[in-house]
Formats: C-alpha cells, sequence, structure tokens
C-alpha cells in the first residue's frame, strides 16, 4: 500500500536530485578512479540526518541507517562509475572529462540513491531493522569493484539486497521485473595465435596466421549452434581480430578476443574445453602454436523468488498493473551478483526511454541520456519496497 507521506517528500528533493545527477554527469570518472565523485556522495551523505557514513574502499561509499526498532536488514546499491566514451549530446551539464561520459545511467541510479537515503533518514522513526545504501565503483570494468565491496564486509550481516537500471529501451513509467535470470555472467577470452610470416607472394614458406585464425573465428561458431543444448542460452561472440602489417607481408601472428555469455555454470567449464579443443585442432593441423587464456567474469544476476514478488506487488499497489513489466533474461551483464550471492534480492529495471527527449539512445551510446521523470519513480519504488521488505 502506498505511504501516502512518501511522495510530498520525493516531490520536495526532486529538483535537488536532478541536480546531483547533472553535477555527477559533468564530472564523470573511469572505474576505479572514481575519487571525487565518491567524495561528492560521502559529502551528500554526511548532510542528511541519522546515517552512519563509511568508505570500504578507496573509490566507494557506504551509509547505513539503523531504525528505532529490531528488524532485518536490507542493501540497496547503485554503482557510480562511467565509461572511457567522448560524449555528443548537447546538454548542458554535458560531460567536462573528455574521453570519460555517463553513457549508461550511473549517474542517475547514484542521484535516485541519494534521494532514497535523504527521504529515509527521515523516516528512521517508522523504521524495523537496518538500511545500508551501497555505492558501488567500477561495475563496468573487470573484476569489478562488488565483490571487492563485499570482500570489505558491506553485505556482513545482510538479509536482502535489491537494485535497480535506469533502461533506456523501457518506456518512462513502466517497471520491468522478472523472476530467476535477468543477466548473464560475462566471461572474457583471448587467443594468440603464432604461425611463420614471410613474402605474400610466396605463402608456402609461411605459417599464414590470419587464415589459421580465420578458421579458428569460423569453427567457434560451432559451439554454439552444434555442441550445445539449444536449450542452453549461451553467447561466444568473437569481438577482436588483430593482425598483419602490410599488403605485401603474410603476418607470422594474430590475436584474437571476444566474450562468453551464459546462466548455467555447469556450462562453463565445457565451453572453455571445447573452445581450447578447436584452437589446438585448427592450429596443429597448420603447423602454428597458439596460447589461449579464459578470464571468467562475475556471476548471473539470479533474482529471488520471493523478493521478486514483493517488488511486484510494490509496482502494482504505486502504479497499477499496466506499469509492471516482465522483463525477458538478457546477456548483457552486472556485478551485482557478487551481493546476490551473499544475501537473496531483486534487481529490477526502471524505465527511462522517451523519444520525445531523445532518451532512447542504447545504453554505452555516445549520445545517451536519461529522462529525469524517472527518478521519482525509482525513488518511490527504493523507499516503498525497502518499508515492505523491513515489514
Amino acid at each position: 500500500m502506498e505511504n501516502t507521506a512518501i511522495p510530498p517528500l520525493i516531490e520536495e528533493i526532486k529538483d535537488e536530485v536532478i541536480a546531483w545527477r547533472r553535477y555527477l554527469h559533468t564530472h564523470p570518472e573511469l572505474s576505479f578512479q572514481e575519487e571525487k565523485t565518491a567524495l561528492f556522495i560521502y559529502e551528500t551523505l554526511q548532510s542528511f540526518d541519522n546515517l552512519e557514513v563509511l568508505r570500504p574502499t578507496k573509490t566507494s561509499v557506504m551509509a547505513r541507517l539503523i531504525g528505532k526498532r529490531p528488524g532485518k536488514v536490507i542493501a540497496i546499491r547503485a554503482d557510480i562509475d562511467a565509461l572511457p566514451i567522448q560524449e555528443e549530446t548537447s546538454l548542458s551539464f554535458s560531460s567536462q572529462n573528455p574521453g570519460v561520459m555517463h553513457a549508461c545511467g550511473h549517474d542517475g541510479h547514484t542521484a535516485i540513491l541519494l534521494g532514497t537515503a535523504k527521504i529515509l533518514s527521515t523516516l528512521q522513526d517508522q523504521l524495523k531493522g537496518e538500511v545500508r545504501f551501497l555505492f558501488q565503483h567500477a561495475e563496468e570494468l573487470a573484476p569489478g569493484g562488488a565483490e571487492e565491496m563485499v570482500q570489505a564486509g558491506v553485505m556482513d550481516g545482510v538479509d536482502m539486497v535489491i537494485g535497480a537500471h535506469l533502461w533506456s529501451p523501457l518506456e518512462t513509467g513502466k517497471i520491468g521485473v522478472a523472476a530467476g535470470p535477468v543477466m548473464a555472467s560475462p566471461d572474457t577470452f583471448t587467443i594468440s595465435i603464432t604461425g611463420q610470416g614471410g613474402h605474400a607472394g610466396l605463402p608456402h614458406q609461411t605459417v599464414d596466421a590470419i587464415a589459421v585464425g580465420a578458421q579458428v573465428v569460423s569453427n567457434l561458431q560451432h559451439i554454439v549452434s552444434r555442441n550445445v543444448d539449444p536449450l542452453d542460452t549461451l553467447v561466444l561472440s568473437i569481438t577482436k581480430f588483430a593482425g598483419g602489417t602490410a599488403m605485401n607481408i603474410i603476418t607470422g601472428s594474430v590475436e584474437i578476443a571476444g566474450t562468453v555469455r551464459l546462466f548455467n555454470m555447469e556450462l562453463r567449464p565445457v565451453v572453455v574445453d571445447l573452445m581450447e579443443r578447436v584452437v589446438k585442432g585448427i592450429t596443429e593441423a597448420h603447423g602454428a602454436t597458439y596460447l589461449f587464456e579464459y578470464m571468467e567474469g562475475p556471476f548471473p544476476v539470479i533474482n529471488d523468488n520471493e523478493i521478486t514478488r514483493l517488488i511486484k506487488e510494490t509496482v502494482c499497489e504505486l502504479y497499477g498493473e499496466e506499469a509492471l513489466v516482465k522483463v525477458k533474461p538478457n546477456m548483457g551483464a552486472e556485478d551485482f551478483s557478487a551481493f546476490l550471492r551473499k544475501a537473496p534480492g531483486t534487481y529490477f529495471f526502471i524505465g527511462s526511454g522517451n523519444k520525445e527527449k531523445g532518451t532512447d539512445y542504447p545504453h554505452h551510446h555516445p549520445r545517451f541520456d536519461l529522462d529525469e521523470d524517472a527518478f521519482s519513480k525509482g525513488m518511490n519504488m527504493f523507499v516503498h519496497a525497502t518499508l515492505k521488505l523491513l515489514g
């Protein structure tokens, strides 16, 4: 049920939240470099009542709000880092850091969670248990900041965790929720192939690394189409093929790189073995050698059924069933999974796509922007969901 005292509180700070977002958008910082961002968050949180503000790692922030009555502990997470993208918007508050841009919505996530903290800090007397506000660094760069925060103890004693992503593919006003698998595990790999270079007019005297590498790329596609159960969702994408220096030289080496996305962790070692078998067989057949490196990424995001049910209830109570969208799992990735491995929780999506406002560009696009009308809905969801989950 909607708490009628909360919307006026949100309306009162709405402009302030937008101002926070615009400041962060103007001053973006890359993963593991968010020193000024973290300081801004820390100082803003310190201006609120009833919070204990901490720095669990060099560029992350946590605030604790302990209610007047005993109860469970809930964590709410926002990511704070930007991307290595040159901004191409015409916003009056566009990035002042060349080659760095908030092109995924983390500036909005941070502002929404700051607003949520400010509102909940005024409701301490009504609160059962504890709320932890987690401002996480380095979501965009492996190995990610979530696991580092977990190792620093931010999830110790936490009973449940929630987080959300402003989502341009979803219309403003809609909230996307799903139980079970939501986002995939993002593994990466590199393959270095070494042959023997030589003159392009004398190919018989060479071991052409490009020709060998092309066969490797072609045959790796068979893993998804012919070696894995089609009911097991799997993506294997080659994203880099580098080699060669001139038109009359057969190169002696190439580098191939890419990503594997999956939900089923039992499938991971199977894929690794299949990939190396393909690379080994092709390179040996042509007299080349190889180096294969496979880097495991964060675990997939798997939403808890019961907490997801309560989040869905919150959406319907606040905005009606027409606002609730059942989102499909997507093969993007989120290291929010590190928090979910410590406590059950749910990661959901807040629609911020508005074609008329130009906020429908895809995430990581140089013209990406957010519909700031979505911020109030994000705060409303977080505040009401927190009160519901804490009973």
